[in-house]
């Protein structure tokens, strides 16, 4: 039997025998109990984290995305800090300069450092991105649970304004009211609202499944509240969807930033993003490919590594999806 073959038995065999978390009212939870040592000094079961990280470990492409994922953090925090330049100096004595020791990736037509520029852009696109999936997956899971839950006219006022937004053009109405504002932080709100529809939807169609079940139905007669039911009950039975649908949307607020940027309707001059950096160099494509290569170059990786762990985390999370991926000995 291969070594592929052999830790999906392995798995297979910690998850029939994983230590379940249950709650009062008898339902099997999202916690996790820690292994102890068994009687006689045999090694107890796994928890249900410690078998999920040992997944999301075995996923090459997943740790690779999250090593890169928090490498481009690091570098684009720590790059302007150890460079000579600000995004705003000119080099006067540089102009359209090819890479160089002086100017690790060039300069641009009126000496500004295209290195601290990239760095600055991969900034804003790393930061909109991670606070767009946190808001979004946040609003999606409040919106869908309250409206399953409660039904009635709840469901149907929060399920019609989801839909009133739904026929909305997004990047229309994102296009005009960016520039209104000063701070590119108003991004962060505006591709918010538009991007925790969809999910409310599948939030709200798992909630109307989870509220009949047996343990949602103790809770409630046991006289729990109801947003204690929805938030110890429902909703860690919806986390693996919930962690999944974040990392999706990170990488998509990243492009949607990026697109916004180079039409013009995103981050404004004088500060810069990955998209306006791919705006300005365009035209010089064939010519100084610096200016714009290195902002393109760092945008697909940086979806590209956001990708690998949402994927790695939904074969962490969906053990089924591995199951069927045996390798003939």
């Amino acid at each position: 039997m291969t070594t592929r073959a052999k830790d999906a038995e392995d798995d297979r065999a910690a998850e029939d025998t994983a230590v379940p978390a249950t709650t009062a009212t008898g339902e099997v939870g999202s916690g996790t109990v820690d292994p102890v040592e068994a009687p006689g000094g045999v090694p107890a079961p796994l928890s249900r984290r410690r078998l999920v990280l040992r997944r999301f470990l075995r996923h090459k492409l997943g740790v690779i995305g999250l090593v890169v994922l928090v490498g481009l953090f690091v570098v684009a925090y720590l790059g302007p800090v150890i460079s000579p330049w600000t995004y705003t100096d000119q080099d006067v004595t540089s102009y359209l300069e090819p890479p160089s020791a002086e100017h690790w990736f060039g300069t641009t037509q009126i000496g500004e450092d295209v290195f601290v520029r990239t760095m600055r852009g991969l900034q804003k696109s790393l930061l909109i991105g991670l606070l767009v999936g946190l808001i979004s997956t946040v609003l999606a899971t409040v919106v869908g649970a309250t409206a399953a839950y409660f039904g009635g006219l709840t469901d149907r006022a929060l399920i019609w304004i989801v839909d009133l937004m739904l026929a909305l053009p997004a990047l229309l109405v994102i296009g005009i009211l960016s520039p209104a504002f000063d701070s590119w932080l108003i991004l962060v709100p505006l591709l918010a609202a538009f991007s925790w529809l969809l999910a409310a939807r599948i939030v709200r169609g798992m909630t109307l499944s989870l509220r009949e079940r047996e343990f949602v139905q103790a809770a409630k007669f046991a006289g729990v509240p109801a947003w204690r039911i929805i938030v110890r009950h429902i909703v860690p039975n919806m986390a693996s969807l919930l962690i999944i649908d974040a990392t999706v949307t990170v990488g998509l607020a990243i492009l949607a930033e990026t697109g916004l940027s180079y039409l013009g309707f995103g981050v404004q001059p004088p500060d810069t993003s990955l998209g306006t950096l791919i705006s300005d160099g365009t035209s010089s494509a064939l010519t100084s490919p610096w200016l714009f290569m290195f902002a393109g170059g760092l945008l697909v990786l940086a979806v590209l590594a956001v990708n690998f762990v949402g994927d790695g985390l939904r074969d962490a999370l969906d053990p089924s999806s591995q199951r069927g991926r045996k390798e003939k000995p």
